[in-house]
């Protein structure tokens, strides 16, 4: 029981260590892909990003969205915008 404790702890330590360094009231530059293909006039919607197309492995249609945004909310827009287009995200990446 010990053993387990110990792990629990250091994992909880870490994701704190984690979250202090992330700074979330700063601008910050991200990737996203999703399925499907955007049009590339919906820019303005999804917070200026960026958008391209290309296909997963599987050959399946993929938008990938590049930018930088202004803070986290910023970034949860640009994701509920995607759920409301129906487009579920594959990967969100920070690049900063």
């Amino acid at each position: 029981m010990l053993l387990i404790k110990s792990g629990i702890e250091k994992s909880i330590m870490a994701y704190e260590n984690f979250v202090k360094k992330l700074k979330i009231e700063k601008p910050g530059v991200y990737r996203i892909r999703t399925k499907g293909h955007i049009d590339e006039s919906l820019s303005d919607q999804l917070g200026g990003m960026i958008i391209t197309h290309a296909f997963t492995a599987d050959k399946q249609p993929m938008t990938i969205l590049v930018g930088q945004l202004r803070d986290q909310a910023a970034l949860s827009g640009v994701l509920n915008e995607l759920y409301e287009l129906h487009l579920p995200p594959l990967t969100v990446e920070s690049l900063s």
